[in-house]
């Protein structure tokens, strides 16, 4: 019996009615893995193969002919957009079956939970968030409503594998099955997921099941793909000359005459067409929008441009996705992050990306969003760059985004690789939070109990009993938890009003503002201050951070001269060593990008040539005159940050550093009186005595990270950002197995003539 044949009647019913004349590959791979196994299973395959109605035509089946008494199907799902899309479609499905479809969520209607909570039956829709809030006020319903809980779909599984949020997801699963006694199979559906076997793992940990991955016989991927570069004032690359590159098509507009020339490239090929234009930061996505609809106020013609971002109302956000699907409308949203994952937002043409998005895994989540319905997926990605001044030193003359943009997308086209999952952190904050989360459900439990209910946890498989000895008795001084007369541990009075707040449902950090103060001044406001001892740009010029008060939200500053990138707290991605390794060979290769527009083609061309000429391939350590120098580690930000650190702090009396500067995570500058040839001696010799991470925490830091770090012992935040955000092990190996090798290559007084080569 083949997989269709296998189906439910009502499913077979719903194919034919919708004229599908066969089963897409992962909807059969998929069906014989749910029907012919026991085990949890991971579909991986793009964005609009399908991957919905594969899960579910076999769950659905399965419940038809063996109907649970409890809720049968937990559906999860990122975003409240995406399961009300994925409602729509899941109750036309479910109808006919008379299997009901409820959507739990902080917008769903209320009689609707109140009838699955007398009555529960079918497939429940929940957000993370809501999941939390469910398993603690309904705590004593949970037996009840999921006491035959078969499976659980957790949709866009990746963008639950690298933070606190997916912890916070399979903590609850893991809860959730314990109160009601359930060992329910788990299918997770994801369009981009690096090392599929890690994301396996970390599916079925704490069960006794594994995970299959379906080989799925994919279908070719067509794109159209484009990238130009765009300097910010002045000339373009390619003004003047005859380049052989991509041609563009016709524009359908007209940008006015003194507009910028990548929001005019934007703005003259949307007109007429349904388009989204990312970004990379709310900030930029308001600056971009407003730009385009000043350009259309200009001309006098009617607004064709949208918003959407985290920061906007429920309100806004919906109208841009109801004008986004409506067929007849053709308006272009300007968008960041809210709009990867995969809601329907209709039959989008094509979609802009404004530099570099930070991960693989982004650039192909945005550019999924277009091309859906048969038609291909489209890119322009737009770079952008201030143009480098005549005396500037070598690596201000590198279009950075322009390389990591090439970089990504040749480390898909070539290699198909994706960020891997990241499972190796030390998550104090939402230890905190579930900690707190238990008490406040279950009531007084004692310190073993509670440690047993916790620990156990797979999100907490690295944190020692020691270390959740020190966070109770940190939590017992605050008045977040109390002990009762029984030795039971309880919610303290302190306690009570973060678990109270509507706010404690989500791990995510809300963004806070904290205004920056010099002497009596107001500069103005920032979200995630850097250390202390860090630079930021604002008000104009720069400044040094002396202290940060995360009570009252301020950060004190003295000003220092010197130009940095503008810092409001969108620090640089986390973006993986591998797409760094490949910039170093984009700039290494000669190769040609069949989809480089001229002025990217020429620009890509003269930053060959200055990396070849300033030796920058040849090795990490560049002289730029004075006894200063630049370091170019090819590293991920982790990595790099650990970098940082550990220069200034372990080797930075010995090197008699100074005036260390950063750009994350590309290159480091910095003056120091040896040469460097000891420079390298010096790194590798430090490099090999042992330390712990600890170390590279500066002496008054407490490097608040994640949302309730502030809850926390300043030893369990300093610990939790030294041994699971710094990636120390991958430095070391870098300074050992790389930096060291090229100390023999070096001259102690290095060649003059190379030096006016650099600059």
């Amino acid at each position: 019996m083949n997989v269709f044949e296998r189906y439910a009647p009502f499913i077979q019913d719903y194919i034919y009615s919708h004229d599908w004349e066969n089963l897409r590959g992962i909807q059969v791979a998929a069906g014989e893995a749910i029907f012919n196994t026991d085990d949890h299973v991971l579909l991986c395959a793009g964005t609009a193969s399908g991957k919905t109605e594969a899960a579910f035509f076999p769950i659905l089946t399965l419940m038809e002919e063996d109907p649970p008494s409890s809720v049968g199907v937990l559906y999860i799902a990122p975003l409240k957009a995406l399961i009300n899309d994925q409602f729509e479609r899941l109750d036309e499905l479910c109808e006919e079956a008379h299997i009901p479809v409820t959507k739990w969520h902080g917008d769903a209607s209320s009689s609707k939970k109140r009838k699955l909570l007398k009555h529960p039956a079918g497939v429940l829709q929940i957000t993370p968030e809501s999941l939390e809030a469910l398993v603690l006020k309904k705590h004593m319903e949970i037996p009840h409503l999921f006491g035959d809980l078969r499976f659980i779909v957790i949709d866009e599984i990746h963008s639950l594998l690298r933070g606190d949020r997916g912890g916070q997801t399979f903590c609850l699963l893991e809860r959730l099955s314990r109160l009601a006694g359930v060992n329910p199979r788990r299918i997770g559906l994801s369009a981009t997921i690096g090392q599929p076997e890690l994301a396996a793992a970390f599916l079925a940990q704490n069960t006794d099941r594994k995970t299959q991955i379906p080989k799925i016989q994919g279908e070719k991927t067509r794109w159209r793909l484009s990238m130009e570069h765009f300097y910010k004032e002045g000339d373009q690359a390619a003004k003047g000359q005859e380049v052989e590159a991509l041609p563009l098509e016709a524009p359908t507009d007209q940008a006015p005459r003194n507009a910028n020339d990548a929001m005019a490239y934007i703005f003259e090929h949307t007109r007429g067409k349904k388009c989204l234009v990312f970004t990379n930061s709310r900030e930029e996505c308001e600056a971009v929008c407003q730009s385009l609809r000043l350009y259309c106020e200009y001309k006098h013609e009617p607004d064709r441009f949208l918003i959407h971002h985290g920061n906007l109302s429920t309100s806004y956000r919906e109208s841009a996705e109801e004008a986004m699907k409506d067929e007849d409308t053709y308006m272009t949203t300007c968008a960041t992050a809210t709009l990867e994952l995969g809601i329907d937002i209709g039959r989008l043409e094509r979609a802009f990306q404004i530099d570099a998005p930070f991960t693989v895994s982004g650039f192909l989540q945005r550019m999924g969003r277009t091309g859906r319905r048969s038609s291909p997926s489209e890119m322009w990605f737009v770079m952008q760059e201030e143009y480098p001044e005549t005396r500037a030193m070598l690596p201000e003359k590198v279009p950075w985004t322009l390389i990591q943009g090439i970089a990504l997308v040749q480390l898909y086209i070539e290699e198909r690789w994706v960020e891997p999952p990241r499972l190796d952190r030390m998550p104090f904050s939402l230890l905190f939070h579930q900690t707190m989360s238990e008490l406040a459900s279950s009531g007084p439990l004692t310190p073993r109990d509670l440690a047993r209910r916790i620990l156990t946890l797979a999100p907490f498989h690295n944190i020692s009993q020691e270390d959740y000895k020190v966070l109770l008795r940190h939590l017992l001084e605050t008045d977040m938890i109390e002990m009762d007369e029984h030795k039971q541990l309880m919610v303290g009075l302190a306690g009570e009003r973060v678990v109270n707040s509507y706010k404690f449902y989500a791990v995510f950090q809300e963004n806070v503002e904290y205004s920056v103060h010099a002497d009596s001044k107001e500069l103005g406001t920032i979200v995630k201050p850097p250390p202390i001892g860090e630079k930021i740009a604002i008000a104009g010029r720069v400044w040094v951070v002396d202290d940060v008060d995360h009570e009252h939200h301020h950060v004190y500053v003295h000003v220092v001269k010197g130009k940095i990138p503008a810092y409001f707290g969108d620090v640089p991605g986390d973006i993986h060593t591998r797409i760094l390794l490949r910039m170093k060979q984009v700039l290494l290769e000669d190769t040609s990008y069949r989809y480089l527009r001229p002025n990217a083609v020429v620009r890509l061309k003269q930053a060959r040539e200055t990396a070849r000429n300033g030796e920058l391939l040849a090795q990490s350590l560049i002289p730029l005159g004075k006894k200063m120098y630049c370091l170019f580690p090819w590293l991920g930000t982790y990595a790099f940050l650990a970098l940082e650190r550990f220069l200034k702090l372990k080797c930075g009396e010995r090197l008699h550093l100074r005036k260390l500067s950063s750009s994350r995570p590309y290159f480091i500058t910095f003056t120091m009186d040896v040469s460097m040839k000891e420079f390298y001696q010096i790194l590798y010799e430090e490099a090999c005595k042992e330390f712990d991470p600890l170390d590279l925490v500066y002496e008054k830091e407490v490097p608040i990270f994640d949302k309730y770090d502030r809850h926390l012992p300043d030893e369990l935040v300093k610990k939790g950002f030294a041994y699971g955000v710094l990636d120390v092990k991958q430095m070391i190996q870098y300074v050992k197995e790389v930096l060291y090798l090229e100390k023999d290559q070096v001259e102690d007084d290095y060649p003059q003539d190379l030096y006016k080569a650099v600059n």
